[in-house]
């Protein structure tokens, strides 16, 4: 498996305390990614998922009733059929699987990833298929086709999107965010992150401009008036 970078005992990729592995390698290019540095498959370090199992196994007396393996990415899903064969390891080893992904891709590889995913954390970027094009590389559709799946299977999820000012830090969008969590049974929560620029270094040492450099973040009164909307 492609690996960017390992997180023993993470508290913010899921419910819990969590080994988090973070893979490398995705197709979209979301204009206020993080981590730019996950985009190249390139830049990887190779890892067996039995390796990985067996790392997170030793943080196993931390996880608690609710922690246990996340993998995030860049796009896990690009890597389905690892991604799979880790969590069939982890849930053997009784070890909760939780995947965080953009929910862009839903093949046969992915649908038997999911048959082993305890939860998915799934980021609805932005609430119209414009916004998607324009800031994120791919259709609305895909997602929400996803997220159906994901009804159908009745796999616990968590919705996440990163409020941006000038792009979805509104009324409007937080309505239909709202529609779209009531219209799933399988979502149980829904988690809005404040935009943070802490990313420009990273965009600098990688030669890249930050398409967001002039972009505000959100004040902490904004963030707490969108959530109590929720």
């Amino acid at each position: 498996m492609k690996v960017h970078s390992i997180q023993s005992l993470g508290t913010l990729d899921g419910p819990g305390v969590r080994f988090v592995v973070f893979a490398q390698g995705c197709h979209l290019r979301c204009k206020c990614c993080h981590n730019p540095d996950t985009w190249n498959m390139t830049e990887a370090k190779d890892f067996s998922p039995e390796e990985l199992a067996s790392r997170a196994e030793r943080y196993k007396e931390y996880f608690g009733n609710d922690g246990g393996i996340t993998v995030s990415g860049g796009e896990p899903l690009l890597q389905a059929r690892e991604v799979a064969e880790l969590f069939r390891l982890c849930r053997f080893k009784d070890i909760n699987t939780c995947l965080d992904t953009s929910g862009s891709v839903l093949n046969e590889d992915v649908k038997k990833l999911l048959e082993v995913t305890n939860r998915v954390l799934l980021d609805i970027k932005y609430t119209n298929d414009d916004d998607y094009r324009e800031n994120v590389g791919c259709s609305l559709k895909p997602v929400l086709e996803f997220l159906d799946y994901l009804d159908k299977m009745s796999i616990p999820t968590t919705l996440r999107q990163v409020i941006i000012p000038t792009l979805n830090d509104t009324e409007e969008n937080i309505e239909k965010l709202k529609a779209i969590r009531d219209s799933h049974r399988c979502v149980d929560s829904v988690e809005l992150l404040a935009f943070r620029k802490m990313c420009e270094t990273k965009y600098l040492s990688l030669g890249i401009e930050f398409p967001l450099t002039n972009t505000p973040e959100p004040t902490k009164e904004r963030m707490e008036e969108l959530r109590n909307m929720l």
